[in-house]
């Protein structure tokens, strides 16, 4: 199956700080506490506003988004040497490399507050203009209690 006619829509876009992929500081990366300081918005289509009732009671979000300024991944889903000071070739599934078979990305946020259909949040780790495909409330159930983190320290 190559085709699964996925018909992706975003729902929102982000106002960040950083205006191009090259203005995200990598060493952030590296950092355990990465982009917490990092603070914008996410702001949703009108349509999509009611889908926004109750989430004023989570204190953190699950973002999906697509890398939309990442260009295709050279070479198919094989290797990669993420940054930064990554010099080891890795699997690109064993990587955040937003060059990836399906420009998809995950982020967590934490939620400072609403107005409408904006959303005020810390922990941005995306560019200005990104497309949101998805939001969903970071729960309990999502903490993982006896998490490994490969070859990132």
């Amino acid at each position: 199956m190559t085709d699964a006619g996925l018909g992706l829509i975003p729902v929102g876009f982000v106002h960040s700080p950083f205006k191009r992929a090259e203005d995200i500081p990598r060493e952030r990366n590296i950092d355990p506490r990465g982009f917490d300081d990092v603070e914008g918005t996410i702001e949703l289509f009108p349509e999509y506003e009611e889908g926004l009732q109750d989430i004023d009671g989570f204190s953190h979000l699950i973002v999906i988004f697509a890398f939309h300024q990442a260009g295709p991944r050279p070479g198919g889903a094989g290797l990669l040497s993420p940054p930064p000071f990554q010099t080891e070739p890795r699997g690109v599934f064993a990587t955040r490399s937003p060059h990836r078979p399906n420009p998809l990305g995950m982020t967590i946020v934490r939620l400072r507050g609403r107005t409408g259909r904006v959303l005020r949040v810390s922990g941005l780790d995306m560019v200005e203009g990104t497309p949101v495909l998805d939001i969903k409330p970071y729960t309990l159930k999502d903490r993982k209690s006896r998490l490994k983190t490969g070859w990132i320290k």
